[in-house]
């Protein structure tokens, strides 16, 4: 009796056993949470993007250029009075129907001075693209050469720096006719030696870091390895430097024109219009304080954007703050 009792236990051991899982089966079914067996499942929340600091120099700069960028768009279609009208009578106070007065040869002031917006930013923007093209290209070449083409061309930009941007321009406008074309053409050529020699700083740079080492290794043809990695790591300094080299720019066209090197008339610029009117400084001050007023306006809201651009795009001084 025992025996047999003794054997049916055995037997409902043997069956149980059979019918449970085993760890590895167990292991093999259970799906894979990632989670240790018996936690609870808690909702993990989405992770909010991050949102960068707006730079309130940006902002300020923003809407100083703006204002000056919406005066010249509008002087492309409509301009109160046109440009060598000479009816309005000379010196007259601000009011009606001259809202800004006229100057000693009778031209309105409102219209000479949203022709000088035009006039500014058309100067700064064609220096720029021209000095942005030929001190680009110089930098990336010094980068890039040998070493004795490197320290030739290291030596000539020395050279070009050596020259007051503003005497430069006046020395190529002089060997030319007096012109916008011909400022924003000396002008331009004038910066080239500076965007060259930060390019050829930023190019060499750049070359020294290991991915370029792993890029070439891995068979990447120079062309490639200059729009993929050189441009891509130099362009947020260049920008920097280029939105301060539009200020100065600004600021040689103003010159070169105050000293009867720039626009000739009746084209109206800003350093035009402050040489003519130096004379009538007392008498009717609207006509100096105008276009100066302008040209700061323009001049510091570039550098606050400048300033702006520095901040937004250094992550390092973007910590600090």
């Amino acid at each position: 009796m025992s025996e047999r009792t003794e054997r049916t236990a055995r037997t409902g051991r043997t069956r149980r056993t059979a019918e449970e899982p085993t760890a590895v089966e167990l292991t093999k079914t259970a799906p894979d949470t990632g989670k240790e067996p018996g936690t609870a499942s808690v909702p993990v929340p989405p992770v909010p993007p991050v949102r960068r600091p707006r730079s309130p120099s940006l902002l300020a700069g923003c809407v100083l250029v703006g204002l000056i960028v919406a005066v010249a768009l509008v002087s492309l279609f409509w301009v109160p009075y046109a440009p060598d009208d000479t009816t309005g009578g000379r010196l007259m106070s601000p009011g009606l129907p001259h809202l800004l007065g006229t100057d000693k040869l009778g031209r309105d002031l409102l219209t000479q001075l949203m022709t000088g917006a035009r006039i500014a930013l058309e100067a700064g923007l064609g220096a720029i693209a021209i000095g942005t093209a030929l001190g680009v290209c110089a930098g990336l070449a010094a980068g890039f050469a040998t070493r004795w083409l490197d320290d030739t061309l290291s030596t000539l930009l020395d050279v070009l720096i050596a020259f007051p941007t503003l005497l430069l321009a006046m020395l190529m406008v002089a060997a030319r006719s007096a012109s916008l074309s011909s400022a924003v053409l000396a002008i331009g050529f004038a910066m080239t030696a500076v965007v060259a020699r930060l390019t050829r700083i930023l190019v060499k740079r750049v070359l020294a870091q290991d991915y370029i080492t792993a890029a070439r290794t891995s068979g990447t043809s120079w062309p490639r390895v200059i729009t993929g990695h050189v441009l891509p790591n130099i362009w947020p300094t260049l920008v920097v430097n280029l939105a301060q080299q539009f200020g100065l720019a600004v600021m040689a066209e103003a010159s070169l024109s105050f000293l009867g090197l720039g626009a000739p008339p009746p084209n109206a610029s800003w350093g035009r219009m402050l040489h003519e009117a130096q004379a009538t400084v007392f008498s009717a001050p609207t006509g100096v304080i105008a276009p100066g007023v302008l040209l700061v306006m323009l001049v510091v809201g570039v550098n606050l954007i400048a300033d702006g651009l520095r901040d937004t795009l250094d992550p390092t001084r973007r910590r600090s703050r």
